[in-house]
């Protein structure tokens, strides 16, 4: 199964502070046993809200919110995607992570196309592969 891991931001990330070459270190050193051990699918560090953008959709047009963005506990300043067998296995190695106290993370699993059952026809199925094999083979 995949797992989506969202790092929740702080008033520190949000505030755009950068980590100390000892986190960073600590974090590179964890990476690599993911990498090591086959879980480590993507991972990457968010920018603030204050240089983030959203867009609200209504029976309107779309209106475009700029940054930065109330309520840090909501907002996410990091993610990796993982390939683990299980939600308790992605749990297991989240423990391990260097993070510091006060620190949340999220462990969310990815939907597969078992999860929308007969609405995702062969024909969508096939469609998904498709681009599934473009992005595969770009760049």
């Amino acid at each position: 199964m995949k797992v989506m891991v969202l790092v929740k931001a702080s008033a520190a990330t949000e505030a755009g502070q950068m980590p100390t070459e000892e986190e960073i270190r600590a974090m590179g050193a964890y990476n690599e046993h993911l990498v090591q051990a086959g879980i480590m699918l993507a991972g990457e560090g968010l920018h603030p809200t204050s240089r983030a953008r959203r867009v609200a959709f209504g029976t309107d047009a779309p209106r475009v919110i700029d940054g930065p963005f109330a309520e840090t506990r909501e907002l996410v300043c990091g993610f990796w995607l993982w390939q683990v067998r299980s939600l308790d296995e992605a749990t297991e190695w989240l423990t391990r992570a260097p993070f510091a106290a006060g620190d949340v993370v999220e462990l969310r699993p990815v939907l597969s196309a078992e999860d929308f059952g007969a609405a995702f026809t062969p024909e969508l199925q096939a469609q998904e592969q498709r681009l599934r094999d473009q992005i595969g083979n770009a760049g």
